[in-house]
């Protein structure tokens, strides 16, 4: 088809005109996604927590909050959309929503879990995805973290005064998404004076160098025991500074989300970053 300058001067002013709604609409999608991510701060004894998630694309699908209780217990969630981008953001917000209100209407991290699968179970199937999902109540009067996996990697535990790393004991439970009237297990476990629970996604330990290799979990074990000793906010820096080191500018291929709660006799700094501050 014959298109004169005129002609194509025109189109190509819609094409650019085009262009520049979708950059404003999806600089506002990540706008709305970060201030969902940045909840507001609960105040809480007996510890501190931080969170921070850098997505892969303008906007990601990876997923953390706090929720405090009417008990004074602290519900935390971790939660990895399958696929990136806007469709995964999308699916975040809906898990998101789906958190917030089971969490407001359940008693336990697994009844939560059952909740969340229950209210978006059949718009996962429609849409042929899936959500993996860590969440834990954490109690800071008796120390205690009771907790039920949906098919997420399990937390790591760094025990300071034994000088260790361990996951948690892993709890039986399927992916949110996967089979409807799913029962998720509990586990509990004793938390100790400057114990520090790392809940991440798998963007972290499958992050590539130019080599093509993986960053790996023993490395992230290396770098949380180097700095046991720090507060959550520094620990989570020198997570994202290891990573950068080690990708050597290789873009990112997934999103990187961690939660750190750490055990202490001070009262909690409890803040919600959507991306943590890299030197």
């Amino acid at each position: 088809m014959y298109m004169d300058h005129l002609s194509y001067n025109i189109s190509k002013s819609k094409q650019d005109e085009m262009d520049k709604t979708l950059e404003r609409e999806i600089n506002l999608a990540r706008n709305i996604q970060t201030s969902l991510l940045n909840g507001k701060t609960p105040c809480i004894e007996g510890g501190e927590v931080s969170g921070s998630s850098v997505p892969a694309r303008l906007i990601g699908g990876d997923y953390f909050d706090f929720y405090p209780l009417v008990n004074g217990n602290l519900r935390i969630v971790i939660g990895d959309v399958m696929g990136k981008g806007i469709p995964a953001a999308m699916l975040m917000i809906l898990t998101r929503g789906a958190f917030r209100s089971a969490a407001e209407s359940t008693q336990s991290p697994g009844e939560t879990l059952t909740a969340m699968n229950q209210a978006i179970y059949e718009d996962l199937r429609t849409l042929k995805s899936f959500v993996t999902l860590f969440c834990a109540d954490w109690n800071p009067k008796t120390s205690v973290l009771t907790y039920a996996n949906a098919g997420h990697n399990p937390p790591l535990l760094i025990k300071s005064m034994k000088n260790k790393i361990e996951e948690l004991p892993k709890a039986k439970g399927i992916m949110v998404g996967g089979l409807p009237n799913q029962v998720y297990q509990e586990l509990s476990i004793k938390l100790e004076e400057d114990d520090t629970v790392f809940f991440y996604t798998d963007g972290i330990v499958e992050a590539q160098n130019k080599d093509g290799e993986q960053y790996k979990l023993e490395r992230l074990s290396q770098i949380l025991l180097q700095n046991k000793d720090q507060g959550v906010g520094e620990i989570e820096k020198r997570v994202m500074n290891s990573v950068k080191e080690f990708t050597q500018g290789v873009p990112q291929k997934d999103d990187i989300t961690m939660v750190l709660l750490k055990i202490s006799e001070k009262k909690a700094d409890v803040t919600s970053l959507n991306s943590p501050v890299l030197s």
